[in-house]
């Protein structure tokens, strides 16, 4: 009952158009829902995701839920999830997306979800990392535990403008360490972030992992960044 009056003074708004949520929708109005741009990666083996990646890391599978275009809703949602503190978006979309890899096997099988982490002073300053939320949901409704543990970051990210490419290379390979023991040997690990457009950050969180010995690396992002 209160929460209904709390609702009727104080209605929330839709993560992607900012309409009146009704009764019955969370986060993510229904005509939102329907116009999302969804990739269907998880029925494709060869997706876009997983062709970005061929060469540069050895990946078990690859995989995003939504289409990133810039002004679209999509966009709009991230933007909340990651600067406006909505981290009930992540939560929407990781019971969303998990809906749909729980038949994806090697998924399922996997013993660990970890997120692409932020630095100490960036998570401070922010509050919280943006994908936790997003894990936390994926590790509930598939039964994979999520560890925040096993990657640091231990270099902060300042503006890199001027530096040549080589330079930021060398900067990015150092950005990453796994943290790990013998009980993470042999484990697949699923890696999660927000948003995959170069991939260059999962790329190189994707080598620090497989520093464990017969370690496996799964990549899942909210969205892909999309022409």
């Amino acid at each position: 009952m209160f929460q209904h009056l709390v609702n009727l003074f104080f209605p929330k708004s839709c993560a992607g158009c900012s309409s009146f949520l009704l009764t019955n929708e969370l986060v993510i109005c229904t005509q939102c829902r329907f116009d999302i741009p969804l990739t269907n990666h998880h029925k494709i083996e060869e997706n876009e995701v997983m062709k970005k990646f061929y060469g540069r890391v050895p990946l078990e599978f690859a995989g995003a839920l939504f289409y990133f275009h810039k002004k679209g809703i999509v966009q709009e949602m991230i933007h909340k999830l990651k600067y406006k503190g909505q981290e009930e978006i992540g939560e929407a979309i990781g019971y969303w997306y998990a809906e749909e890899l729980k038949n994806v096997e090697i998924i399922c099988s996997a013993d660990f979800i970890i997120p692409v982490p932020l630095h100490k002073k960036r998570r401070k300053t922010r509050g919280y990392n943006q994908v936790d939320a997003f894990g936390k949901a994926l590790s509930d409704k598939l039964g994979i535990p999520f560890d925040e543990t096993i990657l640091r970051r231990n270099v902060y990210a300042k503006t890199q403008t001027k530096k040549d490419l080589l330079d930021r290379i060398e900067v990015k390979e150092a950005t990453f360490e796994a943290v790990f023991n013998e009980n993470h040997h042999g484990k697949h690990f699923v890696l999660i972030d927000d948003v995959v457009t170069t991939g260059s950050t999962l790329e190189i969180c994707s080598k620090a992992l497989l520093k464990i010995p017969d370690a496996k690396i799964s990549i899942v992002c909210m969205a892909m960044s999309h022409q």
